[in-house]
């Protein structure tokens, strides 16, 4: 049973931690990929409603913001976790799902709507995690995780 016994030998040293991991949570390895997320808006601009465009660039700006408060201590894994998925996952598919709808439509008008509402909770979401994170309410930071968790992925009960 050796990899027991790391902890107690002192001419071994512990596993080396997954650098992919760390590139999960790192905050400057986020902040390039809302600068891309940044750049994937602006590249579709033209194609989305100009109310969609301020929308993105508005929740990057506040993905941002969440992330520069952790200038003065470090970020709950949460906050950092919730930034990831949002500007990962979130944010790109409503995006792309849209993009998709808008390219197919091409005799009857584009989902705008749905687009702008999808994006206004992304904004409440982002919004609450910069309110708990300055408040370091982990417990908002865990049920905001939860919410954007079911809002934004598939039901386990959904069979179709």
């Amino acid at each position: 049973m050796r990899w027991l016994r790391w902890w107690g030998d002192d001419d071994e040293s512990p596993p080396p931690a997954d650098p992919q991991a760390d590139q999960l949570t790192d905050p400057e390895q986020i902040r390039k990929r809302i600068v891309d997320a940044e750049h994937f808006v602006n590249q579709h601009a033209s194609r989305l409603p100009a109310a969609g465009v301020v929308k993105a660039r508005w929740l990057t700006d506040t993905l941002r913001e969440i992330l520069d408060t952790s200038a003065n201590r470090p970020l709950d894994i949460h906050a950092v976790l919730l930034v990831r998925n949002t500007v990962d996952d979130f944010l790109p598919t409503t995006l792309r799902s849209y993009l998709t709808l808008e390219a197919s439509m091409r005799d009857r008008p584009a989902p705008v709507p749905e687009l702008l509402s999808q994006l206004d909770l992304l904004q409440e979401a982002a919004s609450n995690i910069l309110v708990a994170v300055r408040g370091q309410d982990r417990d908002a930071l865990a049920t905001q995780g939860n919410f954007l968790r079911t809002k934004f992925t598939r039901s386990d009960l959904d069979l179709s």
